[in-house]
């Protein structure tokens, strides 16, 4: 769902990113109060897994599309809202700048649309109340679907409104929803289920590690703490590295929707903002769609996977260390 600089204007764009700033400045003041020491890893354990895992497109049978994970839902589910918007941040803007997922200018976009609604309306009006009695397998997968299938719906509506409102293509709104849709509701069934699995893993391993049932979930897990964020990361490594070699080459549910009422998914745009977002991007890309540039070898998807597992880790290190999310304890304490 990441979306291209053509689809939107300049003003479109800046308010989105105006509004992305906003809810990312409120999540650093919100994890600053919550000074959680143990966060930073999950966060970039976390950060990693998601980022590999957005790369594993799978074919949607019958449809001659794809779909890949948002991460939104997964990573607040572990991490919290604020924890977890953040790190989605990270994932989306090195995507951008280092692998040109998605367009520069159209980032706030898909900050938005991705990561808001996975992280704040799905862990807040989903997750939250439906963990509030307690956890269990069956409530984890439906909350996990639920969460999926609301967020990527509210995501796919997002894209059609900031597209027709930009008014830089010729997309007929109503024609370019009805295509959104029901491509990204069969999107969100498939990832609320890998969301489930994922987060039923973490629940028998470290029941603490979910959001909002620490207290209940004590250290009754199966495994050791570092063992299951050492678990996590080296499938992060594994997915990135190995897995996303055999991701489809289907067209995802925006590129099929833009195929379907437009037949292309390829558009252009004029205007300073568009060719300073453009040159930007050419400029710091050095793997250009998860490949090494001027060579079609499978070396550079796994390179790509890799690299932008750590560099996503090091963000959320690196954001940790900047805003200070842990306080020093003082030596009397």
């Amino acid at each position: 769902m990441h979306m291209a600089d053509a689809l939107v204007a300049p003003a479109v764009a800046g308010t989105m990113y105006l509004l992305s700033a906003g809810a990312g400045g409120y999540s650093i003041k919100r994890v600053k109060l919550e000074d959680e020491g143990k966060k930073i890893p999950v966060m970039g354990v976390m950060g990693a897994f998601v980022f590999a895992a957005q790369m594993l497109n799978f074919t949607l049978p019958g449809t001659g599309s794809s779909g890949h994970l948002c991460g939104g839902m997964m990573l607040s589910a572990i991490l919290g809202p604020f924890a977890g918007f953040l790190t989605m941040i990270g994932i989306l803007a090195i995507q951008c700048l280092f692998f040109a997922d998605g367009g520069l200018l159209a980032l706030g976009c898909n900050i938005w649309n991705m990561a808001f609604y996975g992280c704040f309306v799905g862990a807040l009006l989903i997750w939250k109340p439906m963990m509030k009695k307690g956890a269990g397998r069956g409530k984890i997968l439906a909350a996990s679907v639920a969460g999926c299938v609301l967020t990527l719906q509210l995501g796919a509506f997002s894209v059609a409104l900031e597209t027709f409102a930009s008014g830089v293509t010729e997309l007929p709104f109503p024609v370019f929803l009805a295509a959104m849709q029901p491509i990204h509701l069969l999107i969100g069934l498939v990832e609320g289920l890998i969301t489930a699995a994922v987060l039923c893993f973490v629940y028998e391993a470290r029941p603490e590690l979910l959001w909002g049932i620490g207290e209940e979930g004590g250290a009754g897990g199966k495994i050791s703490y570092k063992k299951a964020l050492g678990i996590l990361g080296i499938t992060a490594l594994f997915l990135g590295g190995v897995v996303s070699l055999f991701a489809s080459a289907f067209p995802d549910g925006l590129e099929w929707s833009l195929e379907k009422v437009a037949g292309t998914a390829e558009f252009s745009a004029e205007g300073a903002a568009h060719h300073a977002a453009e040159k930007i991007q050419e400029f710091t890309a050095f793997l250009p769609d998860y490949g090494i540039k001027n060579s079609e070898t499978a070396l550079g998807t796994s390179l790509s996977g890799v690299v932008g597992a750590l560099l996503v880790a090091a963000f959320c290190f690196l954001l940790c260390q900047v805003f200070k999310f842990v306080k020093r304890k003082r030596v009397n304490e």
